[in-house]
This record gives C-alpha cells, structure tokens and sequence, in this order.
C-alpha cells in the first residue's frame, strides 16, 4: 500500500524539512511547486532519497500557478530531465502539454500521472468512467481521479473505479475529499488503488479531509498488519 505525503509548505527551506521528515515514513514526496514561494527542482532531488512527484497545479485546478502554460511547464520538464519519479498533469491541461511531456518521459523512469479533480461534487458513474477512458488515452502511465463527497455514497463511487480500472490494466489514484471522503482516503490502496495521499503530521494540508501520515500508517497496521 503505497502512501504519498504533500509538502504544503510555502517556503522551500520549510519544504525541504518536512521532506527530510517525510523521507522515511512515506513511500513518495509530491512537492507542490505551485505552493513554494521559490520554486525549485533541484534541492529536493540532491538531498531527498524517497520516490518524488512534481505538482505545478494551476489555478484551473484549484492550485495557485497562474501564469503562462508554457512556464507552468518548464520545471516539470527539468523534474523529467533530472530524473524525478513522477510528475503531474492535469488531464484538462492543453494538449500541446501533453504532447511535450509524453515525448520527453518516453525515454525516461519518470512516470506521468494524469488527475482531475472535482472540488464541488461527486459526478454520476457514466461521468467518472468517461473520464477514466479519456486518462487511458491520455498518454499517462498513472490516472488520479479525486472528488469531493458530501454522502457516504459519494466516497463509494469513487471507489468503484477501482474495478473498472483494473479490466483496464490501467493504474488508478482515486478517492474523495472532504470529512465524508476520509474513509476512501483509507481504503483506496487496500482495494487496488495505485496510492493514497497525506499529510505530513506537523504539515500544512494541501487538500480537504487529508488524514496525517502517522494516522493513515496507523490505520493500516491495525486493520491489515502493515
């Protein structure tokens, strides 16, 4: 069961701390760059041994990059160029996006996760498989799907994915934010899903309903003995 930690910090002396913390308690760092107030690529690979993930959300995407594509861009090709394991993509970025980062991971370790957030609502069934389908075609190795619940049925939708995803052969990230997400945040990796995502303990969340990292570790070593 593979656990992501997000760095929220804002400044990158604080985000490189908490990655240090971070390093042996998660199995993967996401560094939100369009959190830092400095954006860097470097220092997170030279000195954090653990798997990273680059995230240059725009504010399309409920992040806070809001400036041109083309420089949105830029330190996720140098995240690939230096070696970095994964890096994010938005499904709805333009497709000129995509094309670029495609061909660059092409010959590289680094793997591309397509995600898509829904930060108001849970769609319908024939809506999230729709968009599982566009992610298969999209080029990503990995699909993030991510919705926000406001039922308990909401979070188990989500969830359903899960199956649909593997008749696919097509790894998935997917559960739903918010109080009433909490509980697939949890099960997700249990159930097929590719990682699940956390906050560090003492951190800044960078999304709602993240559960701490110790809590989800927790959880996981009384429910299934990891």
């Amino acid at each position: 069961m593979r656990i992501c930690a997000s760095l929220g910090e804002p400044s990158l002396q604080e985000s490189l701390e908490k990655a240090r913390e971070l390093a042996t308690m998660a199995d993967v760092i996401e560094v939100r760059l369009d959190l830092l107030d400095e954006m860097a690529i470097a220092p997170f690979l030279n000195e954090i041994p653990t798997p990273l993930l680059f995230t240059n959300r725009p504010e399309w995407e409920g992040g806070r990059y809001y400036g041109e594509e083309e420089h949105r861009l830029a330190p996720l090709l140098e995240a690939v160029e230096n070696g970095a394991s994964y890096i994010d993509l938005e499904l709805r970025a333009p497709k000129s996006s995509w094309s670029t980062l495609v061909d660059v991971c092409s010959d590289t370790s680094t793997r591309i996760i397509s995600s898509w957030h829904d930060f108001q609502a849970t769609p319908s069934n024939a809506e999230l498989m729709a968009t599982l389908q566009k992610m298969q075609g999209s080029g990503a190795h990995i699909g993030k799907i991510v919705t926000t619940a406001h039922t308990g049925r909401d979070a188990l939708r989500t969830l359903h994915l899960l199956d649909m995803a593997a008749e696919m052969d097509f790894p998935l990230i997917t559960f739903a934010m918010g109080e009433l997400g909490k509980i697939s945040r949890a099960a997700t990796s249990a159930l097929g899903g590719y990682m699940t995502y956390c906050a560090a303990d003492s951190g800044r969340h960078t999304a709602p309903g993240q559960i701490k990292i110790s809590d989800i570790k927790n959880i996981y070593r009384l429910l299934y003995g990891s």
